[in-house]
């Protein structure tokens, strides 16, 4: 069954378009209430965690969310502006039935959208979102007042937040003496990252720190590094640490112009555990850079390529006994012995801790993997596009397969949150990579 409303991650779009209108957000709470409460067979009331990132529609929806739970007969307990990783935490510390995120994660702020987890932190299962699908259409009936649902807010959710991301690294490791630049994105954890840093014993310089319900992601966060690593020459910091609007991405730089993706940092991770376990293997995307599956492969580490989007990811790692590394070019990073689901914060302590331990740079711990250049082409499409079926765009990739002849790879793929299709040509050779991906672009 096709899924309506959920994409990827979770149900999302423009703010006033469905479905990201108060009247749906607060039958979709209601629907997922109801589906909650079937699960447990209705013996109890059901709670759930919701937080949001720092979007001034967080407000409307987060309203409407709660009173679509409430009258479904679900506790609520709401968090604020709190990064998504962090609901995925509380939502296991506080014994909670599911936990749910508003944000649109790297989207502008006119986006927004509804993502769920379940009660052990994970992105809810396809099925259960297909449920929860069926169940809004049904309709809307509230339950009988002694039913209804009651709502506090958690007042330390982000101290508490704070407190676990610290505890994910080695007690003996300490960032004392490091200087790190952090782009906060004007997003969720403008109030948490920088404190995380901080009370580990670094100096601290902050990007992106000032939200005012319109600025998120607005040429700052992990989606606009352009200046990122001059910023961290600018300021004299060994490092810089760029989050996205709700944190759960990680991008890094240094002072010598090089910013290092989600590819390099999960290799700077894997790397880094060797040197104390075996690292059974890895799970990354369909858009992962190939040389990182080859350099895997010379150190004898398995690697698997999921469809793109972490909780594909979490999938893979999921089904193959003691595989807990994963993660996408783009920065989702899974450390499954850290964190349940992609953690910007909690992926920069493990980066930051290989740094520590083994008293290098990011551009020496990175030195034996040479990526091969990609370039990614996002063209707007209406929906329902069968790109498939179009003949010039076939006839350009089938010329550009043949260009490539064994030097690289083509990859397209419809996003799965945005009305866009990507199209993306790996070469070791960028100059012609970029000529390929154009002219596949251009056909569109």
């Amino acid at each position: 069954m096709t899924r309506k409303y959920f994409g990827t991650d979770g149900v999302r779009g423009r703010v006033g378009e469905t479905p990201i209108t108060p009247d749906f957000v607060l039958k979709l709470g209601q629907a997922a209430g109801r589906v909650l409460r079937r699960h447990i067979d209705g013996r109890r009331h059901v709670r759930v965690v919701i937080g949001k990132d720092t979007r001034v529609s967080g407000y409307m929806l987060e309203a409407a969310l709660q009173a679509g739970f409430s009258s479904a007969g679900v506790d609520v307990v709401l968090c604020g502006p709190i990064p998504t990783p962090a609901i995925a935490y509380l939502t296991r510390a506080q014994r909670a039935d599911a936990g749910v995120v508003i944000s649109a994660s790297h989207n502008p702020y006119h986006d927004n959208g509804i993502k769920f987890f379940s009660e052990s932190g994970a992105k809810l299962p396809d099925e259960v979102e297909l449920e929860i699908e069926e169940e809004l259409d049904k309709g809307f009936a509230c339950v009988e007042s002694r039913e209804l649902g009651k709502a506090w807010r958690l007042e330390d959710a982000s101290g508490r937040y704070i407190e676990f991301c610290k505890s994910t690294i080695d007690s003996d490791v300490n960032l004392k003496g490091l200087r790190i630049l952090v782009d906060c994105a004007n997003g969720a954890a403008y109030h948490v990252a920088p404190a995380v840093y901080h009370e580990l014993g670094a100096d601290v310089f902050t990007v992106g720190d000032t939200p005012d319900g319109f600025n998120i992601n607005d040429g700052v966060g992990a989606t606009h590094t352009e200046s990122l690593s001059k910023k961290v020459f600018e300021r004299g910091c060994d490092v810089g640490i760029a989050l996205d609007g709700d944190a759960d991405r990680l991008i890094m730089a240094d002072a010598n112009g090089h910013v290092y993706n989600g590819d390099e940092l999960l290799y700077v991770m894997v790397r880094d555990r060797m040197m104390r376990e075996k690292v059974q293997g890895v799970v990354g995307t369909l858009m992962t850079n190939y040389a990182l599956e080859k350099r895997f492969a010379e150190l004898g580490i398995e690697f698997v390529r999921a469809k793109v989007g972490d909780r594909y990811v979490l999938e893979q790692l999921k089904a193959r006994d003691g595989w807990i590394f994963g993660g996408e070019t783009s920065g989702h990073l899974l450390v499954l012995d850290c964190q349940t689901t992609g953690d910007g914060i909690v992926s920069s302590l493990q980066v930051l801790a290989a740094m520590r331990r083994q008293n290098k740079t990011l551009a020496e711990l990175t030195a034996d993997l040479k990526l091969l250049p990609q370039v990614l082409i996002n063209k707007r499409i209406e929906k329902g596009f069968d790109w498939k079926s179009h003949e010039p765009m076939q006839k350009a990739l089938q010329a550009a397969q043949e260009q490539l002849n064994g030097r690289g790879r083509v990859l397209i793929r419809p996003s799965g949150t945005e009305p866009l299709l990507r199209v993306m040509v790996e070469a070791d050779d960028k100059a012609l990579a970029q000529s390929l991906a154009q002219s596949i672009a251009d056909t569109l």
